[in-house]
Formats: structure tokens, C-alpha cells, sequence
């Protein structure tokens, strides 16, 4: 059974999760916290296996939280983001600081099931929060990037690296995770935005996403 924690600012939206959750009969609610000091609280004394989070709560931020997990350990539990597109930034900051998922509050019970399998075994649920919205605006944003002039697939390695860059791992996480020196994974790094004609890290997250590769 999957142990989950809820942290939602809204008492009736975590009840509903709640009740949803339970009724499958797979998953253990653990706690929940009604803003991001009692999220950290919670993950501290009751290590679940998948944290549920809203992104806007009071005190701090679901983001404010992803990144205070990440200060305090390597290993921080799997997250979902709940969002309702409203703040594209925080969505891209989500994907930045090692977001797993992003689920509307209003998703089906039967999807939310699976994003939570999912996350719980090491995988992510992006692309269903991936609005066209954010496409567009970061399409409109794109600096002149040097791709490769031909399209190339990219290789096995850099899929891996891809995969945690998509988990907001850094370069020195990524070359202990995958015993390699921290400068060929820079290098690794650079050929993956170089084939995918991006510039940054979260264009090539997203871009990855757009094309199927995630």
C-alpha cells in the first residue's frame, strides 16, 4: 500500500482527495497539512512514499517547500504538484526544483490513481499538466539557439541525464547518481540542449516532453 501525504490549504479539497484515495483501497493517507510549515512537518515525522501538494498555501509555497525538502535531504519524497494553470511560472519552477507531477485539483479519481503508482515508482507525471499555454509562451521566448543541423536521436546516456534533469537533479547530483566526472556530464548536458535547439534546462524538459521523449 502506497503511503501518501495531502497538503492542501483547502480543508474540503484535501477530504475530497482524501475520500477518493481511500475508496481504491490502495493507498494509506498518513497526514495532511494545511500549509507549507506543516507539509515539512509532516514529511519529517511520517516519511510518506508520495507527497500530494497544492502549490499556493499559506506560509510557504508548495515550490518554497520543494526546495526546503531538497536542502534538508538527497532524497526527498516523490511530489505532486496540485495546480489549476493559473501560474505558469510556478508550473516551470515546480519542474526546476524536482517536481514529479502535476495534477488538477479536479482530476479524475482512476487518473490520479495512476500518477501516484507512477511517481511512487521513480517515474513522473508531467505532460498532463503541460498546457499549450506554457508551450506557446516559452516558443515566444526562445533565444537563437546553435542546434544540430540534422535532427539526431539523442543517446542512451543523455536520455539519462534528461530524465533527472527533468527531476531538477543538478550536474553534480546527476554525475554521483551516475558515477561519471561532473564535467562529462556538463558535456552531456550541452549535446542534449544542442539536439534539442534549447537554451536552458527547462526548455529542454519541456521540449522533451512536447516531442514524446518524456
Amino acid at each position: 500500500m502506497i503511503r501518501v501525504a495531502l497538503a492542501d490549504d483547502e480543508t474540503l479539497v484535501r477530504r475530497g482527495i482524501r475520500g477518493l484515495l481511500e475508496l481504491t483501497g490502495r493507498f494509506q493517507i498518513v497526514g495532511e497539512a494545511a500549509d507549507g510549515d506543516a507539509a515539512m512537518d509532516l514529511v519529517s515525522t511520517c516519511s510518506p512514499d508520495v507527497l500530494l501538494m497544492d502549490i499556493r498555501m499559506p506560509k510557504r509555497s508548495g515550490i518554497e517547500v520543494l526546495i526546503a525538502l531538497r536542502q534538508e535531504s538527497p532524497h526527498p519524497p516523490p511530489t505532486i504538484l496540485l495546480t489549476t494553470f493559473d501560474d505558469d511560472e510556478a508550473l516551470l519552477q515546480g519542474i526546476r526544483h524536482g517536481a514529479k507531477g502535476f495534477l488538477l485539483k479536479d482530476v479524475d479519481v482512476d487518473i490520479l490513481a495512476h500518477a501516484i503508482d507512477i511517481v511512487a515508482a521513480g517515474g513522473n507525471m508531467i505532460r498532463p499538466a503541460i498546457s499549450d499555454k506554457v508551450l506557446r509562451t516559452l516558443e515566444g521566448q526562445r533565444v537563437p539557439f546553435e542546434a544540430a543541423h540534422l535532427p539526431e536521436a539523442l543517446t542512451p546516456r543523455e536520455l539519462d541525464v534528461l530524465r533527472l534533469m527533468a527531476a531538477g537533479w543538478s550536474n553534480r547530483e546527476i554525475a554521483e547518481g551516475l558515477h561519471a566526472a561532473e564535467g562529462t556530464i556538463k558535456n552531456h548536458c550541452s549535446s542534449v540542449l544542442s539536439k534539442l535547439g534549447v537554451r536552458d534546462r527547462t526548455r529542454a524538459v519541456l521540449r522533451a516532453l512536447e516531442l514524446g521523449i518524456l
